[in-house]
């Protein structure tokens, strides 16, 4: 809380450059476009357009990539995240760089994004050139595989230090795979999968082709380690698991047209230590291949027996669907590893029902051995998306998995691992378990949410605290377990400094739902938090209607008042208490009152219970400092109640004659009402100053009422067109100069089509509509010249019109606008917000299509313009603006599905954009404990290794290892991938041949020296000497190749370049043939004075020598 106040006084200090901005604000009103900064800092819910799951085991946070560019993060204490891209597409594939502050998003335009979840922005962007099929990042690094429709599997590393994803000099072709491991393979077979080898991801990578390829490839060795292929398979028998034939397993004859290519539609480890692979194809059929290396003799990787692969399929029918997806979870209750769930997705007859398919597969003595122990068929509400399994945390030894299924519309089911061993002992084809609810911070659809309040808390006093005690009793008891009391999977993130010692309720966000329930939430910063749920049943009395929809809410802090009304007309009133006891509930009708005493606990506490009318209450209003009530009803009626006495003070008649709902309520307390209607009048007894509610009905009805008596002071029919309805009304208090933003003008320069050059129009058109019109003649004309200003002035919204109004004049009965904007697109939703000096500055309107506009006050001119759709990718539906709510400074929210948003538009609003305030969706503690736990683990593994180590270390470094220490992982790989696996020979041309003349010059210190190192040269050089012994090929540009190939000129220049070259070779030919004759020449003088050497030699001697 200080870092929140210490920011705020900073933003109070105007800095030179805005005081100097003066006249910008004087075209604009009282907000300039620099005002303005519309931001997403809160989001809840799982976007309908869900697609793709990820899961960070250590940090504990998942990731839900959608179909529209967005991805949600969510982790514990109620943090969630929502990153935007910057282009509407689907991601693809979307997977974590484990324990560091990166998410990679894979988009269908093949651009790789690295997220920065501390910063929530995009840290890199890597546009790949082919359609990638395949991704994969090493386990515990930033290295990454990427695969193709080319078969080229390439290698990624993301620099955090610099922020670039760089491609390395690693990449295997497929012919230059296939060519190492001696197998073959048709050109252009896209990898559909890569998978790094569960206890050995360092060091090898399964590469799937799409055509059934399967090679297990040891990245360090750059050679093929096992190769699987179903063409050369000897497979006649499948094992087939009907959803019909409970628990029998068939045996169908495989067909010889089935012996050839067999197009793979996913994969997954079947196994921890990676020696068993699931792999699914697209005519239905599952292959569980043993890729232990005993199962391959030496030296014949591609014999493959019948007993080291098994094949499942799901239905006898000969159509069926591909298995698009596969997932594994080992058996928690398995000592050896033999067995476990195969979730499936897919693979079912043509025209089946959608169901995730879990087989409980059992071997004991080898994949041969295999038994299905049961199948079970789960059905979902919803089609199917993914699915993710998150290893439980815990002290036990094998703690077993949960299962996130997500489905659509955003939706995930949970199953925890009590639930999955339960599948074990299913028989029947359909199971009748129930998921475990995700727990969701604010329910939107179940139950359905159908109204919404922001409402301010006043800093100080015992209601903040008392609101701040409620909340962390709240928190106690929402704690989210699985069935078998363990800790909830999704723990990530930290929450922001803002909870600190000091921390106080400024803000409540409060919603009313279809089953009569009512939750209010503490959200003063961007994590919400529970503070209390009110059911719609009151204990002891029964009252009809309690239970219907909830339909207007209003809350008066001072007060600690709660009022909710329902589309019965019920109106239930609360307070909040410090302390339980008895309490009386007051119970009144139109024709009866009465009391009863109930028990009731601290916190909010029913008072009262008003049911006058069976019409909806469609707007609730608390007035004189929340001695008053106000209820306006969907008939057009108005009652008030009185807070202290809880009692009726009056209850209008049909203030419509169509009975048109009540839309707004406003009261102007103590207002001398009577001296300005009749000023002149003489009276020996002044009345004295009037409270007076202003009501304004969807009709276009405007009422003046006193709230104390309910006389009617005036009416007026504002109705311009028959299908003008209205939005809202507001009575702003103002101390606008209107005779220099208003009357100053001429009623052409009002108009936003014929503004003179020094008067631009500055609103921010991004949606391309024609601009509003302003009508020049709704203009007030008789303003006096020594009326400089006005009290306050009403503001009405109608869906294709804005009125200013002057409260006097409205008094009087003159109901001429000072200004009327004429809008070119129906509006649904307004609000009004105050700038940091607490004044009304702006207007921000909803349109039924989406667009958000903001206009300036008084003036109502456009100062920016945005929608729905580009700030947070909804599309706008229908009724959406009945739970659109917001607060005085700017903040709004909005529901849309499943999904609930804050927008924040003022850039000085510092609620929730102080940095420190945002939970972080990284926890830097938890990584730093995290990487210290495994160096501590491999310095234990160092030490508890045995003696043949060193042995193994020296053999090591004669292959040109690193002898002594233990390279790490990181750096390992950065040394690996650092070159390609594949070097291929340089082709010398005679062209690049030189042939150095002789030079005779004079010997000198440094060419004595220069000699000397000559000398130590091996032979290889001395052989190649003037040519480089890198026989990796450079790759030059085609700028290069066309500069250097490329011949300017016509046929004749290009034939006689042609003749130069080929007398130039000739040279150079016969220049090495002389050369060579010289060479055979000193060869045979050397090779006679061997001779004569020897026999002069074997003339002599012992002592002669």
């Amino acid at each position: 809380m200080f870092a929140k106040r210490l920011f705020e006084k900073v933003t109070n200090l105007s800095p030179p450059s805005l005081s100097s901005s003066s006249s910008q604000h004087a075209k604009f009103g009282s907000v300039a476009p620099t005002d303005l900064d519309l931001r997403v800092p809160l989001h809840y819910g799982i976007p309908s357009t869900a697609s793709v799951l990820a899961f960070d085991p250590i940090q504990r946070l998942m990731a839900v990539g959608t179909l529209d560019g967005r991805i949600k993060v969510i982790g514990g204490d109620n943090i969630e995240g929502l990153l935007i891209s910057p282009k509407q597409l689907p991601y693809k594939y979307l997977e974590f760089l484990h324990n560091t502050s990166f998410l990679v998003g894979v988009s269908n335009e093949n651009n790789i994004q690295v997220w920065d979840l501390e910063h929530r922005r995009i840290a890199c962007s890597f546009p790949w050139d082919s359609n990638i099929t395949a991704f994969s990042p090493i386990h515990g690094t930033n290295f990454m595989y990427v695969g193709d429709e080319w078969g080229l599997m390439s290698v990624l590393k993301y620099d955090a230090e610099e922020g670039k994803l760089l491609q390395l000099p690693y990449h295997i072709p497929s012919y230059s795979l296939c060519e190492s491991a001696g197998v073959s393979i048709s050109s252009h077979q896209s990898i559909v999968g890569l998978l790094p080898q569960p206890r050995a991801f360092e060091s090898r990578v399964l590469i799937a082709y799409e055509k059934g390829l399967i090679i297990l490839w040891d990245i360090s060795e750059a050679q093929a380690v096992l190769v699987r292929s179903y063409k050369d398979l000897q497979l006649r028998n499948a094992i087939v698991v009907g959803p019909s034939k409970g628990l029998r397993s068939e045996i169908a004859v495989t067909l010889d047209h089935e012996q050839e290519d067999k197009e793979i539609s996913s994969l997954c480890w079947a196994s921890s230590d990676g020696s068993i692979l699931a792999v699914g194809y697209v005519d239905g059929d599952i292959m569980l291949w043993n890729m232990s290396l005993t199962s391959s003799s030496k030296g014949q990787q591609t014999g493959i027996s019948s007993n080291n692969v098994v094949k499942l399929q799901l239905s006898s029918g000969e159509k069926r669907l591909p298995v698009i997806v596969l997932r594994w979870s080992a058996c928690s209750r398995s000592e050896n590893e033999s067995g476990g769930q195969l979730f499936i997705y897919g693979g079912n007859e043509i025209g089946s029902e959608e169901v995730l398919t879990v087989l409980s597969l059992e071997w004991s003595s080898g994949i041969d051995k295999l038994q299905c122990v049961s199948r079970v068929d789960l059905t979902f509400d919803g089609s199917f998306s993914d699915l993710i399994l998150v290893k439980n945390s815990g002290p036990m030894k094998n703690p077993g998995d949960t299962l996130f299924v997500l489905t659509n519309p955003g939706q995930i089911h949970v199953y925890d691992d009590p639930i999955l061993a339960g599948l074990w002992s299913q028989h029947e084809e359909k199971a009748s378990i129930s998921a475990i609810r995700f727990p969701v911070v604010v329910p939107t659809v179940d139950p359905y949410i159908t109204v919404t309040k922001l409402c301010l808390i006043p800093i100080g006093g015992s209601l903040s605290n008392l609101l701040l005690e409620m909340a962390s009793v709240m928190k106690i008891g929402a704690t989210v377990t699985l069935t078998t009391g363990s800790k909830w999977p999704l723990t990530g993130g930290v929450l922001g400094q803002s909870f600190s010692d000091d921390y106080v309720v400024e803000r409540l966000y409060m919603a009313g739902y279809q089953d009569g329930s009512v939750r209010i939430w503490d959200a003063t910063s961007p994590t919400l938090s529970l503070i209390c749920a009110i059911e719609s049943e009151v204990e002891t009395i029964e009252v009809a209607g309690t239970s219907a929809s909830v339909s207007a809410v209003d809350f008066f802090p001072l007060t600690a008042s709660l009022a909710v009304g329902n589309e019965c007309g019920l109106v239930r009133v609360y307070k909040l208490s410090q302390s339980p006891g008895e309490t009386d509930i007051h119970f009144m009708t139109e024709t009866k009152h009465e009391v009863h005493q109930k028990h009731q606990g601290k916190g909010l506490q029913c008072r009262a219970i008003f049911s006058l009318l069976s019409s909806p209450v469609q707007i609730l209003q608390y007035a004189n400092n929340g001695a008053k009530l106000a209820v306006g009803f969907g008939c057009g009626r108005v009652g008030m109640l009185d807070m202290n006495s809880l009692s009726v003070l009056f209850l209008t008649d049909s203030i419509s004659s169509s009975s048109s709902p009540v839309i707004s309520l406003t009261e102007k307390a103590s207002l001398d009402i009577y001296n300005i209607i009749s000023p002149n009048e003489e009276s020996m007894n002044p009345k004295d100053p009037a409270d007076v509610l202003f009501i304004l009905t969807r009709d276009l009805n405007l009422l003046i009422v006193d709230s104390v008596t309910g006389n009617l002071i005036g009416s007026r029919q504002m109705k311009q067109t028959e299908d003008s309805t209205a939005v809202a009304m507001y009575i702003i208090e103002s101390s606008i100069l209107v005779s220099e933003t208003v009357r100053g003008k001429h009623p052409e320069q009002l108009s936003q089509n014929s503004l003179t050059q020094d008067e631009p129009v500055q609103a921010n058109n991004l949606s391309g509509d024609t601009p509003h019109e302003v009508d020049p003649n709704t203009c007030s004309e008789n303003i006096t010249s020594g009326e400089s200003s006005l009290d306050s002035l009403i503001l009405v919204c109608c869906n294709n019109a804005l009125g200013l109004f002057s409260l006097k004049s409205v008094l009087k009965g003159d109901y001429n606008s000072i200004c009327k904007v004429n809008l070119a697109r129906p509006c649904c939703w307004t609000t009004t917000f105050k700038s940091k000096d607490e004044k009304v500055c702006g207007l921000a309107i909803f349109y039924h299509t989406g667009v958000v506009e903001i206009r300036s006050l008084p003036d109502l001119e456009v100062v920016r313009e945005s929608s729905i759709m580009s700030i947070l990718r909804w599309s706008f539906k229908a009724n959406m603006d009945r739970t659109i709510c917001s607060s005085d400074t700017g903040q709004i929210s909005l529901v849309n599905g499943g999904e609930l948003a804050f927008i924040s538009l003022l850039s000085c609003e510092i609620d929730f954009r102080i940095p420190k305030s945002l939970p972080s969706l990284h926890d830097k503690v938890l990584q730093a404990g995290s990487d210290a736990a495994n160096n501590l683990s491999a310095n234990q593994k160092k030490k508890e290794a045995p003696t043949s180590g060193i042995i193994d270390g020296i053999i090591n470094g004669i292959k040109g290892g690193k002898v002594g220490g233990v390279v790490d992982l990181v750096q390992q790989l950065d040394i690996i991938f650092s070159k390609a696996p594949f070097q291929e020979a340089l082709e010398l041309n005679i062209d690049d041949i030189e042939i150095d003349e002789p030079v005779f010059v004079t010997s000198t210190a440094s060419d004595q020296g220069s000699k000397d190192r000559k000398d130590k040269e091996t032979e290889r050089e001395k052989l190649f000497e003037g040519v480089t012994v890198d026989t990796k090929p450079r790759l030059r540009k085609p700028e290069e190749v066309i500069a250097k190939y490329r011949k300017a000129g016509d046929a004749s220049a290009a034939a006689s370049q042609a003749r130069d070259k080929l007398i130039e070779r000739q040279e150079k030919l016969e220049r090495l043939s002389r050369n060579t004759e010289e060479l055979q020449d000193g060869a045979q003088n050397f090779a006679s004075m061997a001779k004569e050497l020897v026999k002069t030699m074997e003339g002599r001697k012992w002592w002669q020598i």
